[in-house]
């Protein structure tokens, strides 16, 4: 081996060792787990869920691909409630984006600029889409037991706040959209 060879494999063993020490690598879980480590009795939190229990009594109307646990589990739960640091001008969607991605829960949406609303758009969750269960089926959301009338990408939330979403079979009737069924 040549002088030269050698100073050359000596100066890349020296160059991958400066990025793997300035480098922090982290787990697939580290990366996952982005608010746990946040939470501190100072901060301000919210706490956020996931739900679509009003297919478990419309099995009927759900597409055949979607009919296992993995989709819909037996209880319906597919995030428990939980708590999140808020940080400052998060909005609904911003929750529910963290969430899915902390717990690799899939989710689809439809940015703000593509539609007349000029919101986000969630279009599925855990694979279950809008129609997935029928005609009228889709998710919605609530922020402190109320379906707010607006994107969720519109709504900020403030400390203490709760954020369910939920999946709807019957354009929100079946979990107590009040404004829903008034037309």
């Amino acid at each position: 081996m040549k002088k030269k060879d050698l100073h050359v494999i000596l100066f890349l063993i020296l160059a991958a060792a400066v990025l793997l020490k300035g480098t922090h690598i982290r787990s697939v879980e580290e990366y996952y787990r982005t608010h746990i480590d946040d939470i501190t009795p100072e901060s301000e939190t919210v706490f956020i869920s996931i739900r679509c229990n009003t297919v478990l009594n419309n099995r009927d109307k759900l597409n055949p691909a979607l009919q296992s646990d993995e989709f819909v589990p037996p209880d319906g739960v597919i995030l428990q409630k939980s708590e999140y640091v808020l940080r400052e001008g998060d909005t609904a969607f911003d929750m529910l984006e963290r969430a899915v991605r902390a717990n690799r829960i899939q989710m689809e949406y439809q940015g703000g600029n593509l539609n007349v609303y000029n919101s986000v758009y969630v279009q599925g969750i855990n694979y279950l889409y809008e129609f997935s269960c029928g005609p009228l089926s889709g998710w919605m959301y609530l922020v402190n037991g109320v379906f707010p009338n607006y994107g969720s990408s519109k709504y900020t939330l403030c400390d203490g706040d709760t954020v369910e979403w939920v999946y709807t079979c019957d354009l929100g009737c079946d979990v107590g959209c009040e404004w829903m069924e008034g037309g």
